[in-house]
């Protein structure tokens, strides 16, 4: 696959390759495309890349020896015994030593699990070793909790020596359809599944029909991603059982934590735990309406799943696993037909717009910098008080109120004079930015009428967002 985006998180490693001494952490959940980025980075430079996995200490030894023996062409490396990381790690330093060289360890993690003291012993290689010898040393892992414990926290013998981390989030939107060959309708069914995982993307082409690559790669049993939340759940040694259970209750509606907590017939202290863990791997997310000062102290606060391809999981496959080891697809296709665009995919098309908006604002589309980017709601999600897209620029002291209509048919001006009135009627925005100006903005798939176009060309205060660009 192509390799998409990252530029940030490129140019921040290239600053710290730039760095005398540099040691950067970078983690994610699994299949966001870690490898692949360090790989990119890595291109034109001397690097040692080293992947872990689970084997005896000993046989991880030899298999780095291999890898310093092929990086320096000393063949002589592979025959010799080594019984030592540091042997290792010093033979990388002393190599050219006045080139700048990249050591990688991917999936950490399983070096702490073959070894818990490796942390100790890491910390001493760049201590006395690697820190001084024009080494970058890189730590890769997709085992979140692992990789915060071991990595990163106070009480990890590495703390304090990192230079630099990165939490890597799946791809955008606009990242992934720059370089798509298909209709944005059907970029944005497809980002609807897939949510910009770079691996789940490898598995869906842009001149197949969805429905096909779902039946293949989803809904069959030998499909690739029929098992994945179950993977990716038992990957970070959970309880799969409790888990399944908050997730599918998010999954049917259920944002509030009392909602949820009445489904599953539990207190809400209960849950509270387990909903910290999710939101920790990054399969939930709490969020709160922009108006809110102190986000984690709100009692606004909703439950959403923040994976696409997992929220499409729980929504249409988990709950016909019977059928489907049956290799009955059709009742999920009947499921789909009912509600796939106007329950499932406009949900989405809300974070998108959230994304095309920030990508306009930060081209110079829009003149707008934004500090947040939201929504907002008055107690839970209804029609009556939701504004899809809320962002505030405290700077030019500007609210930004979009509506998103994943519509068949041009938007026409009455859903511009609905949001005006939610606008006005939300005490909420009034109380949380006095004297903001407000700028409104209509997000549409199929374009504008002729009459809201020239309600827009009138009122410079009204933006009309037509798939990715400004009408």
């Amino acid at each position: 696959m192509k390799f998409i985006g990252r530029q940030t998180e490129l140019a921040r490693l290239n600053a710290e390759y730039a760095h005398d001494s540099s040691f950067v952490v970078i983690y994610g959940r699994r299949r966001v495309g870690k490898t692949t980025l360090i790989k990119e980075f890595l291109k034109g430079k001397t690097a040692f890349y080293f992947l872990a996995t689970e084997e005896l200490e000993n046989q991880g030894i030899k298999r780095l020896a291999g890898v310093v023996a092929r990086t320096t062409n000393n063949l002589l490396l592979q025959k010799a015994v080594f019984t030592d990381w540091l042997d290792l790690f010093q033979v990388i330093a002393d190599y050219k030593p006045k080139e700048k060289k990249v050591l990688v360890v991917d999936e950490f993690p399983y070096l702490v699990k073959t070894n818990p003291a490796f942390p100790s012993v890491l910390q001493n290689a760049w201590d006395e070793i690697l820190k001084d010898g024009n080494v970058m040393l890189i730590l890769s892992g997709s085992l979140i909790g692992m990789m915060q414990k071991h990595a990163l926290s106070y009480d990890s013998p590495l703390y304090g020596r990192r230079t630099a981390q990165m939490r890597l989030a799946p791809l955008s939107f606009t990242d992934i359809y720059a370089v798509q060959k298909m209709s944005f309708e059907k970029a944005v069914e497809q980002y609807a599944v897939t949510g910009g995982v770079p691996k789940y993307l490898e598995f869906f082409e842009d001149d197949r029909e969805l429905e096909e690559q779902l039946k293949e790669n989803v809904l069959s049993k030998s499909g690739f991603l029929y098992e994945e939340p179950n993977f990716l759940l038992k990957s970070e040694s959970v309880t799969a059982v409790n888990y399944f259970s908050i997730i599918k209750a998010i999954a049917d509606g259920n944002h509030k934590l009392g909602k949820i907590a009445g489904v599953l017939g539990q207190e809400t202290s209960a849950l509270t735990p387990y909903l910290a863990t999710l939101a920790d791997l990054g399969f939930i997310e709490k969020r709160t309406p922009v108006t809110e000062k102190n986000p984690e102290k709100s009692r606004k606060g909703l439950y959403f799943i923040a994976d696409n391809f997992i929220r499409f999981w729980f929504r249409y496959v988990y709950p016909y696993r019977g059928e489907l080891e049956l290799d009955n697809m059709q009742i999920v296709m009947e499921e789909m037909g009912k509600d796939f665009t106007i329950g499932f995919v406009t949900f989405v098309y809300e974070d998108i717009c959230k994304n095309i908006f920030a990508d306009l604002c930060k081209n110079g589309s829009i003149p707008f910098v934004p500090s947040r980017i939201g929504s907002y709601w008055l107690n839970d999600y209804d029609g009556d008080t939701e504004i899809d897209v809320m962002a505030v620029d405290s700077q030019n002291k500007l609210v930004f109120l979009g509506e998103c209509k994943y519509h068949a048919k041009p938007v026409d001006a009455p859903v511009y004079f609905a949001l005006k009135e939610k606008a006005e009627n939300a005490s909420g925005i009034k109380k949380a930015y006095p004297r903001y100006d407000v700028i409104y903005g209509v997000f549409s798939k199929s374009g504008f009428t002729q009459r809201m176009l020239g309600l827009s060309k009138d009122n410079p205060g009204i933006l009309l967002i037509n798939e990715d660009s400004l009408s």
